[in-house]
């Protein structure tokens, strides 16, 4: 039981999570792939009728949605929260980073256009990972994706904030509506429009970012921290498009994206009877219907968007309905490694060229072969990423949350219980610092907290999650 009163998953039913990561990568690696290996007209062939790449991404931004309220409300902190996150998302993101500034020094590669002419605001844009909400090509292009990760991760702790957070079926089909009932008539660049407001949007957010970490890992301001993040919800609603080099097509999609998301916090509510069934039913079909109808209304490939959508579903039902089977091995390792490998597989896809040009012109074995080729460099690449970036992160994550905080920080966060314990060092300060006198209170809250400790498991794939 965590410290919010949810049950602390087991690593068994976190595997079909890892499973859904894992393949979601693979697609994604897969649809990047195809023109090499297809042709780019049998490639568009495909994408006319099922877009792999945004069925991908769709996949990811519904588990994010189901995990994210998860690894919250199993910490009952929005500090450990934020400890864990950034400990798991910016050791390989900056990783990749920086093998891309090495490929440009080495002539291999050379920096998007968009971020040598706004040199300023794209520093600023990837410090807070939202260089597409600022119509910023990313130093990699799939790093718009992160742009929305990172939004929703403060729109939620905002909500967790202000205690809101139960309300995620609300939120899911209230963004959904907007984007369906608003479309067109929610400006694109009302923020970013110009070179200088993207630069100004670009600092105001590095510095909203900054001191609402500091507020929440500090416990200074919490809500006024949370405030902001929900704010947050204005960027992509007024400015998700501020230019051609945005991947977003419209404020109204980065609104529907978003909402996606929330909808995989709906499933996770209802499954652990937060909200009613018919709640949850009546918010996810909300989001469903709004996804196709916005883009039908938007003359945006509707048939394709329906089917995507159609895709994603079906998967993710299918996957939940099996969350008590055992998981294949592959699919989970896939799924440890999945985000190294949607980070670093087009780093790679940009270095095929160089190694066998025009490889759509080769025979059908010798395309298959170079695909081969790339998907183990790509993964192997993304294991040792996984191995000796990621998970050195995520320890030093649990390591930063399991010692105390000082003495003149405050001794409560905005959770419903105590802060659970994290590793031996806490408990042996705990032994040190309690009086003999201490209060029965304290000490069944201790005891609730080391049996939660003990039915996590700590295994493998819980940690990931995290």
């Amino acid at each position: 039981m965590s410290s919010t009163g949810v049950p602390a998953p087991s690593p068994a039913r976190l595997g079909w999570l890892d499973a859904l990561r894992g393949w979601a990568a693979l697609v994604v690696v897969g649809f990047h792939l195809s023109p090499q290996i297809l042709g780019t007209e049998r490639h568009l062939a495909i994408m006319r009728f099922i877009d792999l790449g945004k069925y991908g991404v769709l996949l990811f931004f519904l588990v994010s949605g189901y995990v994210i309220p998860m690894s919250l409300e199993r910490h009952g902190s929005l500090r450990r929260f934020w400890i864990g996150r950034l400990c798991r998302i910016y050791p390989a993101y900056l990783a990749t980073i920086a093998v891309v500034g090495i490929l440009v020094a080495t002539g291999l590669m050379s920096w998007q256009a968009s971020l040598r002419a706004e040199t300023v605001t794209g520093v600023l844009a990837h410090a807070t990972m939202t260089p597409d909400l600022l119509g910023l090509r990313g130093a990699v292009r799939v790093f718009w994706t992160l742009a929305y990760e990172m939004t929703f991760y403060l729109v939620v702790a905002g909500l967790f904030a202000w205690r809101l957070h139960r309300h995620s079926a609300l939120f899911a089909a209230g963004l959904a509506l907007t984007g369906l009932l608003l479309g067109n008539h929610l400006p694109d660049d009302l923020l970013g429009g110009t070179f200088a407001d993207r630069r100004l949007l670009a600092g105001v957010l590095a510095i909203v970012f900054a001191l609402s970490i500091t507020a929440y890992l500090k416990r200074r301001l919490v809500r006024l921290a949370g405030a902001a993040g929900i704010a947050m919800l204005l960027v992509p609603a007024l400015n998700g498009h501020a230019t051609a080099n945005s991947t977003v097509i419209a404020s109204w999609q980065g609104l529907l994206f978003l909402a996606v998301m929330f909808a995989g916090t709906v499933v996770y509510r209802v499954q652990h009877g937060q909200i009613r069934r018919s709640v949850a039913i009546a918010s996810l079909s909300v989001v469903t219907l709004s996804v196709i109808g916005a883009h039908a209304t938007n003359g945006v490939a509707p048939r394709t968007w329906a089917i995507n959508v159609a895709a994603v579903a079906g998967t993710f039902l299918l996957a939940y309905a099996w969350r008590q089977r055992t998981v294949p091995g592959f699919l989970t390792w896939l799924g440890q490694i999945s985000y190294s490998l949607y980070l670093l597989h087009a780093v790679v896809l940009v270095m095929l060229p160089r190694i066998g040009a025009d490889l759509a012109a080769w025979p059908a074995p010798a395309r298959v072969a170079g695909g081969l080729a790339y998907l183990a460099v790509a993964l192997t690449l993304a294991w040792l990423c996984y191995r000796f970036v990621e998970r050195p992160g995520q320890a030093l994550g649990r390591w930063v949350t399991s010692r105390p905080l000082g003495a003149t920080a405050r001794p409560a966060d905005l959770s419903s219980g105590p802060e659970p314990a994290s590793g031996r060092s806490v408990e042996r300060y705990l032994g040190k610092r309690r009086a003999p006198d201490q209060s029965r209170r304290a000490g069944t809250a201790d005891g609730a907290t080391q049996s939660a400790v003990s039915r996590t498991g700590r295994g493998e794939n819980e940690r990931r999650s995290v």
